[in-house]
Formats: structure tokens, sequence, C-alpha cells
């Protein structure tokens, strides 16, 4: 337990140092990943990708690809933005383990989860996603494969639309070998079909777009503010995860991510029910103070969105 512990903090302090940013380059110039994966804990590996958005300098590797190594084949949990990502994603996984990738798992619909599951499918292997990001990946492939076509070039080549082979509703049990995998959807949060690796006996969970800590997150048109709280509190912190690998950002503990995400949301969506109670209207709204959460990575792009989008949410509670 002492080494959990002092693990864990160890992993908080290192994401405090070392965040990425728009203003750090490539951390890994050989290679399309951002950044070379290594072992957060004993079989659990991720490549962090940068916190800014896509580009052709990142490749699109601007979330979090990470495997799990087990006695029997190896899980990775998310197909990448593009062929290129899943394909050297692939290469540093040959590095670590003679072991074949036997599963990969989609953490939502988004182009940077699901992108590269085309190079996977061309392996042979499974890929896993919730109901609902299936039906987002079938809805909007081609828009999302057109967008990161906009920006990766020549980086695009061989990348196509790829529907997850396998769905779900509610969880899945991915356990393989000598390790216990479940698949969780625990509730609505940041996007259709979000899930939740969670591997109980070490206590790690790899939550996806559920919780951020390095960079704002985004609030999109179809985010339930309410129901992302919700979610945390009856489902997500309930799990008493020691570690926490995000969708984007360094790994860390539980405490980081609730400052981050969950306290968050419910500090943006006090601000906005308190300006319309007073009376308030949209344009006054992208005004509100989010000064405490300035110094978060893409908040520049993305403070005024979040009020905005929450605004015109609550504005009809």
């Amino acid at each position: 337990m002492i080494q959990r512990l002092t693990l864990a903090l160890g992993l908080s302090a290192f994401a405090l140092a070392a965040q990425s940013s728009e203003d750090i380059p490539d951390q890994y110039p050989q290679s399309p990943l951002y950044s070379k994966p290594y072992e957060v804990i004993p079989g659990v590996w991720t490549a962090t990708g940068a916190t800014a958005p896509p580009t052709y300098e990142n490749s699109g590797h601007n979330n979090n690809l990470s495997f799990i190594v087990t006695s029997d084949g190896v899980v990775v949990i998310n197909g990448g933005a593009a062929a290129i990502l899943a394909e050297a994603l692939h290469d540093e996984i040959r590095q670590v383990t003679d072991q074949p990738v036997k599963l990969v798992i989609d953490e939502n619909g988004q182009g940077h989860a699901v992108l590269g599951n085309s190079y996977w499918a061309a392996q042979g292997v499974p890929i896993l996603a919730h109901a609902e990001a299936a039906e987002a990946v079938e809805r909007d492939g081609f828009r999302l494969l057109e967008a990161m076509r906009g920006y990766n070039r020549d980086k695009a080549e061989g990348t196509e639309v790829q529907l997850p082979t396998i769905t779900f509703e509610d969880s899945y049990d991915a356990s393989m070998g000598d390790t216990r995998i479940e698949v969780l959807h625990l509730g609505p949060a940041h996007s259709p079909g979000d899930i939740q690796v969670w591997l109980p006996d070490q206590g790690l969970v790899i939550a996806g777009d559920m919780a951020f800590h390095e960079r704002m997150l985004p609030i999109f048109a179809d985010t339930d503010t309410a129901a992302w709280i919700e979610t945390w509190e009856t489902a997500f912190e309930p799990l008493g995860a020691t570690y926490v690998i995000p969708g984007h950002g360094h790994p860390t503990n539980m405490d980081q991510v609730r400052r981050y995400t969950h306290d968050y949301l419910v500090y943006l969506r006090a601000k906005i029910g308190a300006h319309i109670d007073e009376g308030g209207d949209l344009a006054g709204a992208y005004y509100i103070d989010q000064s405490p959460y300035q110094h978060l990575d893409t908040f520049e792009e993305l403070a005024t969105k979040n009020a905005g989008l929450v605004y015109e949410q609550m504005e009809f509670e």
C-alpha cells in the first residue's frame, strides 16, 4: 500500500512538472507518436498525447494511447487518430512483449479514438466500443476522416473508417490471461459512448474523457454537464481508483482529476446559474470569471465556448 501511495503521489508530481502544451515540441521525434509509451504500473503502459489541438506536427496524437500486457495477450485502449499512429503504437508494443494484440477498445466515438481502427482491423484484431460510440462512428465517421485528412495530409494515408466489431451497453468483461479487465459505461459524461477501463486488482482506471486535469475539458453541444457530475459522484468516484490514466494528460490520481473535472463543472454551472438568475444573457456568459482554471492547456480555445454552451443548456433547465 505504501508503494502504491508513493507512486500515486509521484505520478501527480510528474504530471504537474511535465505538462504538455502547445509550446512544447514533439517529445518523440523519431516516431509519429507524440511521446514514447512508458510503464505506469506493472503491465500497464501509456503514450501521453499533446494536451493541444491535433496538428500535422503531432500527427493527431493529442490523447492517450494505452495498452495492457497480460499473460495471454495485449489489450489496446484507443485506435488512435490515424493508421500511422496505430502502427507506431504497435511497433512500441512489439518492443515490450511478444504477446499479440488481441483486443482494441475505443474510449468513445471521437476521431482520435477510432480512426486508427482501420489499421487494427487489417491485423485481424477485434475492436470493442459502447453501442452509442459505434453509432457515432457510423454517423460521423467520414466527417471525422475528412477533418483528420485536413490537418494530417500525407500522414492520413491508409486510414479509413472502420466500425467497432463488438459493442456493449453497460459493461463488458475483457479479462485476459491473469488480468481482470472490466470495461464500463458508467453513465453520461463528456460524449456519447464514453467508457472506462477498470483494473480492480490494480486499482487503476483508464478513465477516457470522463476525467481531465492538465488541459481544460471541452464541452460539446451534446454534453450534459449535470449528468456528467451525477455520473462522477454516483459511479466514477466510488470506484476508489488509486491510479487514473485520463483521456488527455499524464497519469495521476483521483484528487487531481476531481479538481479539474468535477469541481470545474460544478464551478462553471454555479457561475452560469448566478448569471442567469441576475438576468444575464448569452453574450455576458462568455465573460464570466474562469480565472482559477486559466493555467490549463487549451484554456484560450475552450473557456468561452464552454461558458456559452453551459448557458444554453442551463437556460432551459
